[in-house]
C-alpha cells in the first residue's frame, strides 16, 4: 500500500496489511494527490438541454424563483455549518456511515474518512484510491465494507475496467480493517453475482452478514444471468474477514422462466423497470424486519433468520414509480417510506410538468401481525420547490430524525438538495425545512447534489457529488429532542432502535 504523506514529509511505502496477497489500495492523506478518475466508473457525461428550457431556467433565476449557481439557499431553520470540498478522490460523492467522532464518506474513486468531532470544522483523516462504482460504504466495528458495481480486471484497488462479457472480470464486496483510522487496510474480497450495488449489513456478535443488492442481468454476462431475482447473503467473520464468503443467494421473486416473478415492466407495465434483484435494502434488526426497494417492487420481510430472509408481503405501483430505490421504516416500525428514483437520478423530474406524485416517496403504513403484515399505501411526499430543468432531481437517501412520538426525516434529492420533513400522518406529509444550491449549469443537466443526507449526533451531513461534505444544523422546536439521541456508530440502511 502506497502512501502519499503530506508535502511537508517525504514519500514512504508501507507493507500491505491484507491477508489475501494483491489486494492493494492507495492511500492519500489529506494533502491533493494525483489521483486519476477510471473513465469506466464515471456517471454519464453533461447533458444539453432545449434553448427553451436553457432561457427559462435563467428567468428563473433572475426572478429570485430558483438561487443562481453556486449560490445556497435554505429554509430560516437550518443552518449551514460547513462544506468540505472534494480533495485527492475526483469521482461522484455517494454514501455515508458513521461510527464515533467518524464520518466515512464513499466515492466513486475510493472513500474518505473524516474526523467530525468539530462538526463545523470536519477534517480529512484518509483517503483510499480503490475506483469502483458506486463504493457504497457501510461500517461495522473494525470493519469498512465496499460495493464494487462496475466490471473490473481483478479485486484489487489497481484494477481496470473490463466488459462484463469477459468471464474473468470482478465486481462484488471489498472489506477493510479500519482499526486504524489514519491507515485503512485492505482485508479481502468477495465476488457477487451482478456486482454489488448496494449493500445492508445484518450485525451479529461473532459475524457480520452482508445483503447484497444488485439487478441487469444479461445472457452475455457469464457472472450476472438472469433471471437474477434474488440477492447474494455474504457472512463475514469479525475475527477472520480474510474468510468471508457466500453463504445464500436467497430468491426473492420466485416465477418460471427467464423472466422470473417480479414486476414485468413494461409493456405489460408502461414506464416501470422490469424487476430481476434488488437496488437496496434497509434492515430493522430490533424487529427482525427488512423493507427492499427491488426495482419494479416493494417487499417487507422477516430477517429473523439472517441467512433465509423470508417475504411478508410485496406490492407494485404501477401509476407513478418508475423505479423503486430506497426504503426506510418509522421508529415504531408501522410505516415504511419507499422512495422512486424517476430518471434514474440523472433526469430533471422536481418540475411543474411531472407533477407532484411521480419521483416522489411513497408513504406505507403497515397492518397486521406477523407474517400477516401488509403493506398499505397512504400518500405521496416530493419536495415543493420546483427545481430547473437541468438540474437533477428526485428521492434519494435519506434517515430518520429520531422524535418519540413523531415521524420525522431528513433526506437528499440530488438537486433539490437536502429536505427536512414530518410525516407523523402519513396522509398528509409536509417539508419542515431545506438546505439546497442553484443549478451547477443553466444550460445542460450536469449530475451533481445530495447523493445521501443523514442525521447523526444532532447534525445532519449530506455528501454533495460534486460540492463535497455539507454540515448542516436543524434550528426547530419539533426536531430540537434528537440532540439528546447519541450514537456510536450509524449505518442508515441498518436502522437502529433509537431509544433503546
Amino acid at each position: 500500500m502506497t502512501l502519499l504523506s503530506n508535502p511537508r514529509t517525504r514519500r514512504r511505502r508501507l507493507a500491505v496489511g491484507a491477508a489475501a496477497a494483491g489486494l492493494l489500495a492507495a492511500l492519500l492523506t489529506a494533502a491533493p494527490a494525483g489521483a486519476v478518475p477510471d473513465p469506466g466508473d464515471t456517471p454519464a457525461a453533461p447533458k444539453s438541454v432545449s434553448k427553451s428550457d436553457a432561457a427559462q431556467t435563467r428567468e428563473a433565476i433572475e426572478r429570485g424563483e430558483i438561487p443562481a449557481p453556486d449560490e445556497i439557499a435554505h429554509s430560516d431553520n437550518i443552518e449551514h455549518l460547513a462544506n468540505i470540498p472534494k480533495d485527492a478522490l475526483p469521482g461522484n460523492n455517494t454514501d455515508l456511515a458513521f461510527q464515533g467522532k467518524y464520518a466515512f464518506a464513499g466515492n466513486y474513486d475510493g472513500f474518505r474518512i473524516f474526523d467530525i468531532s468539530n462538526p463545523k470544522a470536519p477534517r480529512t483523516v484518509s483517503q483510499v484510491l480503490c475506483p469502483g462504482s458506486q463504493n457504497d460504504v457501510s461500517v461495522s466495528g473494525d470493519l469498512l465494507f465496499l460495493s464494487t458495481d462496475s466490471s473490473r480486471s481483478d479485486n484489487s484497488c489497481n484494477s481496470t475496467t473490463q466488459p462484463a462479457t469477459e468471464k474473468s472480470s470482478w465486481e462484488g464486496m471489498k472489506i477493510f480493517d479500519i482499526s486504524d483510522k489514519a491507515n485503512p487496510k485492505y482485508v479481502s474480497a468477495v465476488e457477487t453475482a451482478c456486482g454489488s450495488h448496494t449493500h445492508t449489513l445484518v450485525p451479529e456478535r461473532r459475524n457480520v452478514y452482508v445483503y447484497v443488492s444488485s439487478y441487469s442481468p444479461d445472457a452475455a454476462f457469464p457472472d450476472c444471468q438472469p433471471p437474477h431475482d434474488g440477492i447474494s447473503v455474504i457472512k463475514v467473520p469479525r475475527k477472520a474477514p480474510e474468510r468471508a464468503a457466500v453463504v445464500n443467494f436467497p430468491v426473492l421473486f420466485p416465477g418460471e422462466g427467464p423472466d422470473g416473478g417480479g414486476n414485468p415492466g413494461g409493456p405489460t407495465n408502461p414506464g416501470v423497470r422490469k424487476t430481476s434483484g434488488c437496488h437496496d435494502i434497509t434492515v430493522l434488526p430490533s424487529e427482525d424486519l427488512a423493507a427492499g426497494a427491488c426495482m419494479g417492487d416493494g417487499i417487507l420481510f422477516s430477517i429473523e433468520d439472517p441467512e433465509n430472509p423470508k417475504i411478508i408481503d410485496q406490492v407494485q405501483d404501477n401509476t407513478n414509480f418508475a423505479f423503486w430505490h430506497s426504503a426506510t421504516f418509522n421508529q415504531k416500525a408501522d410505516k415504511v417510506v419507499f422512495t422512486d428514483e424517476l430518471g434514474g437520478g440523472s433526469g430533471a423530474t422536481c418540475n411543474a410538468a411531472v407533477g407532484p406524485d411521480r419521483g416522489a416517496n411513497g408513504i406505507y403504513d403497515i397492518r397486521g401481525k406477523g407474517d400477516k403484515r401488509k403493506l398499505v399505501f397512504k400518500s405521496y411526499f416530493k419536495i415543493p420547490r420546483h427545481q430547473a430543468d437541468t438540474e437533477n432531481c428526485v428521492a434519494h437517501n435519506g434517515s430518520l430524525i429520531p422524535v418519540r412520538g413523531k415521524d420525522l426525516m431528513v433526506q437528499a434529492w440530488y438537486q433539490g438538495g437536502v429536505s427536512v420533513w414530518d410525516f407523523t400522518d402519513s396522509r398528509k406529509p409536509k417539508e419542515i425545512g431545506y438546505f439546497e444550491r442553484g443549478p451547477l449549469s443553466t444550460d445542460k443537466i450536469t449530475t451533481g447534489g445530495s447523493w445521501s443526507a443523514y442525521y447523526y449526533n444532532g447534525r445532519v451531513y449530506s455528501n454533495d457529488m460534486a460540492k463535497g461534505l455539507d454540515v448542516l444544523k436543524i434550528n426547530d422546536k419539533r426536531t430540537e429532542p434528537a440532540q439528546r439521541v447519541r450514537l456510536h456508530e450509524l449505518n442508515v440502511q441498518t436502522q437502529p432502535d433509537y431509544f433503546d
